[in-house]
C-alpha cells in the first residue's frame, strides 16, 4: 500500500512537473510572440511616422513653389501695370462720362 501511494505520489509529481514544464514553454511561445507583435507594430509606426514626414515635406514644397509663382506673377504684372498708359479722366463726375438716373 505504501508504495503505491508512493507510486501515485511519484505519478502526481512527475504530471504536475510536465504541467508546469508546458505552462512555462506557452508562456516563453507567448513572451516571443508579444515581442514580434510588438516589434512589427513599432515598425510599421516608423513607417507611417517616415510617410507622413515625406507627405509634408511634399506639401511644403508645393507651396513653396506656389508662392514664388505667385510672387512671379505679382512682380510681372506690377511691371506691366507701370508701363501701360492712364486712362483719360473725361468722365466730369458721371461714371463712363454718362449721365445716370435722373436728369
Amino acid at each position: 500500500e505504501r508504495r503505491e501511494r508512493k507510486r501515485k505520489l511519484s505519478k502526481e509529481m512527475v504530471e504536475k512537473a510536465t504541467k508546469e514544464l508546458e505552462k512555462m514553454q506557452l508562456q516563453e511561445k507567448a513572451d516571443i510572440k508579444y515581442k514580434e507583435w510588438l516589434k512589427k507594430k513599432r515598425a510599421e509606426e516608423a513607417e507611417k511616422k517616415k510617410k507622413e514626414k515625406e507627405k509634408e515635406k511634399e506639401r511644403e514644397a508645393e507651396l513653396q513653389e506656389k508662392r514664388t509663382r505667385a510672387e512671379k506673377i505679382f512682380k510681372e504684372w506690377l511691371q506691366n501695370s507701370r508701363n501701360k498708359p492712364q486712362p483719360a479722366l473725361n468722365d466730369y463726375g458721371f461714371p463712363h462720362g454718362n449721365s445716370t438716373g435722373l436728369y
